[in-house]
Formats: C-alpha cells, structure tokens, sequence
C-alpha cells in the first residue's frame, strides 16, 4: 500500500497516490493514503458486489460502469434503461442483496433507479429490478429488468432523491422520494412526493405500512442519503433550503415538517418558520446552517478506521468534504469534517473497510481511502 502523502499531490491513471486532505477537526486522525482508480463521467452512485470485489458504478447520463479492484479489470454493462437526463434527473442508484454473496457475478438481482418521462412534459423517479447476466467478469446484460416502483410524476428536473437501502433482514426495501421542487406535496398524502416509502422487494407496498400504500414517513425535501445502524434504525440525511440540511430518524408515520417547517429559509431570503417542541413535527437530530449539501450517506461497520464502526459518513457537494458523524443512540452528533477540496458525491465503505470516494461531475476521480 502506498505512503501516506502530506502535502502536494499528484496525478494520473488507476493505482497512483495522491495527497491526502487534512482534518479540520477528528483528534488523532492523521488523514488518509488515497489510491487513485480511474475516472467518471458524472458518476452518482457505487456499490460492492457483495462477496466480490467489484464495485459498479452509475453515470448519471445513463451508463453503468464496473471494475474489479484487485486488478484493475474493467466491467461492461448492457441493458441500462433508457433515462431521462437532464438536471438532477438521469441514472441514480444501485443496489445489491448482501444474501446473494457469492464469487459469480452472473445470477445476481440487481435494483437501480432513474428518471423517467412521462406524458405531457413531465417525470419522474423509478426503481428497477432485474438479473445479471455476465461472461468472465468482463460483460454483464441487465436481463428482465422491469420497473416495480413509480414516483408520483410531474414537471421538473429537480430532487428525486431516489436512494434505495434494504433493511437488514431484507424483508423491505426503503426508497427515498423527493418532493421535486414543489413543496406542497410533501404535506399531502395523496402522493408519495416529499416522502420515505417502504416496499417489499417486488416492489409492492409493504404490509404495516400507516397508511396503507407505500408511504412510511412524509414531510421531507431532497433525501439523498439512507442507511441502517447496527441496531436497526434507519437514518436519512437531506437538502435543506438556504440552511437547514437534517440528519433524521426514520420512523413510521413520522412527519419531518417540509415544507412548513424548515431550519432553513427561502432562497429568496423571505422565511420559513423553524422548527419549535409545540409544532407537532419531528425534528431533526442534527441541523446544520450553512448546509453541508449532502451527496450520499454510509453507517461504517468495519474497524479499519480505529474508533470510526457505527459512524456515519457523509459526502459533502457544496463543502467539498467528508462529514462524520457519531451515534449515541437516537441521538447523534459532528465528530470531524475532513477537506477533500473536490466536490464528493458519494462515499461507501469497502469489503475490507477502506473507503471509496467519487468526485462529482465530469471526470470525477474514484478514490481509494484508508488510514495514513
């Protein structure tokens, strides 16, 4: 493994070091060795094969790109779904069973979710479910892919959210639905706009659910981050408006207050009332004013990084960082905010626990992160 770097930096192909950010807060973290592997075109989303060590990423103008990380072999895809790009609108994630570990790619469900037209200039979220395909690790065809879940469309090409997480015992999926820019929605139960919704994993609303369909929890904005403590809680991290980006907890039937309530105010400066004990809404665990602007976010559950396991980290857009964030509970916390000087749009934790990064926009480096 390479040194860790100090200072300056260096560029270049897959497998060269470069620098590593310093800590602008975090003890006696003493920053990271960073392992350059190759470049994206707008990337969104990563995730590990489970059991392999392939990673699979998605552009958001509508191609998936994988590699096996121990050599450096690229990984071809076909069969990506048409998207509708533009905007914050394209291809989103992508999802994994961790029961389907194993050493062959081939026979694995894969679930992914994209924009989608509709009639009328409009559009909306998807979520996808279909069946690799694959020859020698070198190209795998998304077979019988079809589509299980439809957000509510409508105009725009603004907050679909559209992260997906299953819960630990895989029974349920969770997907993240943006209130799509136009507020209101999120109050109104009618749609599923501005809301977390809990599914089976066919697609179909699951049983429990406080209302029915496929709403579990209402009254959020742009949700771009979800996953799972050890305990089993779920916990999303979302945009707020000029100020007031929230860490919350994800309970059932709860209401998050978008867009009557907000830390935050308009980006017109006219304002927006704060969250108060008597509003009735649940309120954030963690707010932060100025956003943090968060791209993705993972609960560590290794032990590489000393003292990090049960940590959340968060990618940071605007503040060009990685934000973490400790647990107590149903409480939580900033602990560090490590300056990575681009701006990071996703970071997910490895087979062995390193960390890997991907810039946001055209070229967006993956990266490689361990302990320096």
């Amino acid at each position: 493994m390479a040194a860790s770097c100090g200072g300056g930096s260096s560029t270049g192909g897959g497998g060269e070091t470069v620098s590593t950010p310093t800590p602008t807060s975090g003890g006696d973290f003493a920053g990271f060795d960073i392992i350059e592997h190759g470049t994206y075109n707008e990337p969104w989303a990563a995730a590990f094969v489970p059991g392999t060590n392939v990673i699979v990423i998605t552009e958001k103008s509508g191609a998936i790109r994988g590699k096996n990380v121990d050599n450096e072999r690229a990984i071809f895809f076909e069969g990506v779904p048409e998207v509708d790009y533009g905007g914050q609108g394209g291809l989103g994630d992508v999802a994994f069973l961790p029961s389907e570990a194993g050493t062959s790619l081939s026979g694995r469900t894969i679930y992914l979710s994209w924009a989608e037209a509709g009639p009328g200039d409009t559009r909306g979220a998807v979520v996808g479910r279909g069946k690799l395909l694959c020859e020698e690790h070198q190209t795998c065809a998304i077979t019988g892919l079809d589509v299980i879940w439809r957000q509510d469309k409508t105009s725009g090409r603004g907050h679909y959210s559209h992260r997906i997480v299953f819960s630990p015992d895989e029974q349920y999926m969770y997907v993240a639905s943006g209130d799509r820019q136009k507020k209101d929605p999120a109050q109104d139960l009618s749609n599923n706009l501005g809301t977390v919704v809990r599914l089976n994993l066919d697609g179909t609303p699951a049983a429990g659910n406080p209302w029915g369909d496929d709403i579990w929890s209402y009254g959020h904005r742009n949700v771009l981050g979800m996953d799972f403590d050890a305990a089993g809680r779920l916990w999303e991290v979302e945009h707020g408006p000029k100020g007031g980006d929230e860490l919350n907890l994800v309970t059932r039937g709860a209401n998050y207050g978008w867009p009557v309530r907000s830390n935050g105010v308009n980006y017109n400066g006219t304002n927006i009332p704060d969250h108060s004990p008597d509003d009735g809404f649940t309120k954030p665990v963690v707010g932060w004013t100025p956003v943090i602007a968060p791209g993705n976010m993972t609960i560590l559950d290794g032990t590489l990084f000393s003292g990090w396991k049960g940590d959340a980290l968060i990618s940071g857009l605007a503040t060009e960082a990685l934000i973490r964030v400790s647990f107590s509970g149903e409480t939580a916390r900033e602990v560090a905010r490590y300056d990575m000087g681009k701006r990071i749009r996703s970071v997910i934790e490895g087979p062995d626990g390193a960390l890997w990064v991907l810039e946001d926009g055209e070229g967006g480096r993956l990266l490689e992160l361990r302990p320096g």
